[in-house]
């Protein structure tokens, strides 16, 4: 069992981190939380307690005998602090001790999460940016805020992220650390499933749930990368910090992928675009034919992205391809990889309730290298993290040429 020492500030995003609390304590983690004064006048002590099933410090003179403002910290092998409001990331950024929660932030050497929550203003203005940066360059992890609706009327980004996500984030977080080995990268991430209309209410498509490419995003996201994520017929929560650009057909996603990857470090190309279209669309609805034989559908071929961003693909940008195969995966990819021209291509076999829509995948990593590389089943976020540590050895041996040319 974790222990995981849960900080909670005084913000009306507050009430949120119950469900977060709620999302660590049935998956077996152990939950001290520490609320800042200003976060009971949102949410009460007993609201910590009962969800939490322990008692709630809130004083670094409770119990003084025990030390508490040491303790805690101590303790702890894993803190998350959220929201996070400006304040919090002030204090944390210089040192400053003057309540319980700063006291545990400063005496706990473990993995530390900042969930920032505020007004626009507030994450945008230079201090704030100032302090994330030198709590960034300390090895602490903060997570970017979403974008959506805020107090009042209000709109922009700084809204606390989903508790799923949040914890997702946290646990990774557990696992490898507050790696930022993709700081100042712009990376594209492409997901889910194209489209292609046959008249106002059919279509081609498949089974892609966009999963996998959300999974990437949200990695890239959390080892310091600029995201772009380009989904097509994705219902999933927007991964918090990415530029989303939603797009329903296969020429739609070429257009946004193609303007994306002109400036990108690693375009990864996970989406699954559907291979032909219909050669024309009705404006109405299909009707059935008095005989009740269908009238045959003529289909005509979509363009390859991949391939198109491998032609052109400029000096030092690490592509990355996808192959869902149902047989011959290997022998398909391999030469996928030549084709696209892709410095890596991943390859899973899918099908009927494998792969598209589940939590977890199996995936083979071929290089252009030469190099093979395969996974047993693991959780898409592990398979990503996996996927874009290929894609940081080569961006490092593609700095370490530069330098020795």
């Amino acid at each position: 069992m974790t222990e995981v020492v849960l900080g909670v500030c005084g913000g009306i995003a507050a009430y949120k981190a119950c469900e977060l609390l709620r999302l660590f304590t049935e998956s077996g983690h152990g939950v001290r939380v520490v609320p800042t004064a200003s976060a009971l006048k949102f949410v009460g002590e007993p609201t910590w307690a009962a969800l939490s099933g322990r008692p709630v410090a809130t004083e670094v003179w409770d119990d003084a005998h025990e030390v508490p403002h040491v303790r805690i910290g101590r303790a702890a092998e894993l803190v998350v602090v959220a929201p996070a409001t400006a304040d919090i990331l002030a204090r944390a950024a210089h040192g400053i001790a003057d309540d319980l929660l700063t006291n545990t932030l400063l005496t706990a050497t473990c993995p530390v999460v900042f969930v920032p929550a505020m007004h626009t203003e507030m994450w945008e203005n230079p201090a704030t940016r100032a302090n994330v940066a030198t709590l960034r360059s300390r090895g602490l992890a903060v997570m970017e805020p979403a974008s959506g609706r805020l107090t009042g009327k209000d709109t922009g980004k700084g809204r606390l992220p989903d508790p799923s996500e949040i914890f997702a984030y946290a646990l990774r977080v557990l696992r490898r650390g507050a790696s930022a080995d993709l700081a100042g990268r712009r990376v594209v991430v492409t997901a889910g499933g194209t489209r292609e209309p046959l008249d106002p209410v059919r279509f081609l498509g498949n089974r892609s749930s966009g999963k996998q490419g959300y999974a990437l995003a949200r990695v890239a996201l959390a080892r310091g990368a600029e995201v772009t994520l380009i989904a097509a017929n994705v219902a999933l929560p927007a991964p918090s910090g990415a530029a989303v650009v939603r797009v329903g057909t296969t020429e739609e996603l070429r257009r946004a992928t193609v303007e994306a990857a002109s400036s990108a470090d690693v375009v990864v190309m996970a989406a699954a675009p559907a291979d032909f279209r219909p050669a024309s669309f009705s404006d109405q609805k299909i009707k059935k034919s008095d005989s009740g034989e269908p009238a045959p559908v003529q289909l005509v071929k979509n363009p390859d992205i991949a391939a198109e961003l491998g032609s052109v693909k400029p000096v030092g940008q690490v592509l990355v391809a996808f192959a869902a195969e149902t047989h011959d995966a290997l022998d398909n990819a391999r030469a996928k990889l030549v084709k696209k021209r892709a410095d890596l291509i991943v390859v899973n076999e899918v099908g009927v309730d494998r792969v598209f829509g589940q939590d977890r995948n199996t995936v083979t990593i071929l290089g252009a290298d030469g190099s093979t590389v395969t996974a047993g089943e693991l959780p898409k976020d592990d398979v990503a993290d996996m996927i874009f540590d290929h894609v940081v050895a080569r961006l490092d041996a593609q700095v370490r040429d530069v330098h020795a040319g």
